[in-house]
């Protein structure tokens, strides 16, 4: 996926039962990746997402590592569609009552740019909720989608759940 840290982030999992389970997911994108590659013959546009835990590092926790709750979703076409997953975006914030922040500072949400090498680079943005990341959403570089055997451009979407469930609007 073009992180260079990607492993290093990763929780390596003590006595798996297959090779397949050594090391726990951080990003939900993969498993979609490789579910439109397995599904290639079906017509386009492909819409899809996962709800579920990724393990992320965390020195607080007792055993180094902790659970939490992501939602991802990708649009496969011949066009990237940013538009669509934004459109996803603000519908479910708006689900959530999560106010657009049009000011971009305290209560509310908003989009700003990022960097990430995942992402076409002037083609990603961070979510931030209540001055707090809690997701990116962009335009897959070609690097990635082609590492999935993939022809078509596409855009994605990945929050933390669990930070969104537990933003405070009266902070």
């Amino acid at each position: 996926m073009r992180r260079k840290d990607s492993l290093s982030k990763a929780v390596h999992v003590a006595n798996p039962k297959t090779l397949d389970f050594q090391v726990g997911r951080t990003s939900l994108l993969p498993g979609l990746l490789k579910t439109i590659y397995s599904n290639k013959q079906i017509p386009l546009p492909l819409k899809l997402f996962e709800i579920s835990d990724v393990i992320l590092k965390d020195s607080n926790e007792e055993v180094g590592a902790r659970n939490e709750r992501y939602l991802s979703a990708i649009y496969y076409n011949k066009t990237p569609g940013f538009e669509i997953i934004h459109g996803l975006l603000d519908r479910i914030l708006h689900v959530l009552e999560i106010p657009f922040s049009a000011n971009k500072k305290g209560v509310g949400y908003f989009i700003r740019a990022a960097n990430d090498p995942r992402f076409l680079s002037g083609r990603c943005a961070e979510v931030v909720v209540n001055d707090k990341v809690v997701g990116i959403m962009g335009v897959l570089h070609p690097q990635v989608i082609t590492n999935f055997d993939l022809a078509q451009p596409c855009s994605a979407l990945e929050l933390s759940l669990q930070a969104l469930m537990t933003h405070d609007l009266n902070q």
